[in-house]
């Protein structure tokens, strides 16, 4: 899939949007401080670094937590409908865990997470479109999101904490040990981080279904001529958004 330059912007607008409408101060405009910081790198950021996977794709990252949020929402409502405890944890915790659970994804201010990968072979080859940045410090994903929030000083709870933590669910070797605890007293004491795991899980799932046929072609909007190219687009503290779309959709 490729995004117009309309469309990036209407995702980010519409992903700054949540955030306004769901969280209160004074996390609401600490997190909007936050993700301006990571805006130009963020908007074209994929979900992930292989067209295998989940939004491999320039804008992919924020059409999957877009879509994150609202699989919770859909399945907040359908947990309760159904008989499950919604005790323990509320929906500002839900809908902030949602926003944040893939974080780590955004890198650091000017040093994105995913970068284009400048061999063609392995594009062509195994689908892996991007590399992860080896100038960042090797992180778990869910380690960088937590990291990324204290960083920041935007307090987490210790309910959002476990959300975001687990929400791989049982993908994770680390995370068995929560989620197969033997005594009650020991196991998640709330349904947040399971409800968060599965919208995770059923937000890939759709983005997977939904995928085009397998093109082998590289898109333009990925890859450039060289390496040097491509990080000056992903890093460049310099230029603005309007030069950054000028970049990536030239005619």
């Amino acid at each position: 899939m490729e995004f117009t330059e309309n469309d990036l912007l209407n995702n980010w607008n519409e992903f700054i949007s949540i955030i306004e409408t769901n969280i209160e101060e004074p996390r609401k405009s600490a997190l909007i401080t936050m993700y301006g910081d990571f805006q130009s790198d963020l908007m074209f950021a994929p979900a992930a670094s292989n067209e295998n996977y989940h939004n491999c794709f320039v804008g992919g990252y924020i059409d999957h937590v877009i879509r994150v949020v609202k699989c919770s929402e859909k399945l907040y409502d359908t947990w309760g409908e159904m008989g499950a405890s919604l005790e323990g944890f509320t929906k500002e915790e839900l809908i902030f865990s949602a926003i944040n659970h893939d974080l780590g994804k955004a890198g650091a201010p000017k040093e994105p997470y995913y970068i284009p990968n400048p061999s063609d072979w392995h594009r062509k080859n195994q689908g892996s479109l991007y590399e992860l940045n080896g100038k960042l410090h090797y992180m778990k994903v869910p380690d960088r999101s937590l990291y990324t929030l204290q960083k920041y000083g935007i307090e987490v709870t210790e309910s959002e904490y476990l959300a975001i933590k687990l929400h791989d669910g049982m993908y994770s070797e680390a995370n068995k040990g929560y989620y197969m605890a033997f005594k009650p007293e020991f196991g998640l004491k709330s349904n947040l981080t399971f409800i968060l795991h599965h919208a995770d899980h059923l937000a890939s799932r759709i983005e997977h279904d939904n995928k085009l046929p397998k093109d082998k072609t590289i898109p333009t909007t990925i890859v450039k001529s060289n390496k040097a190219t491509t990080a000056a687009v992903f890093t460049s503290s310099e230029a603005s958004i309007d030069d950054l779309f000028k970049d990536f959709f030239k005619k």
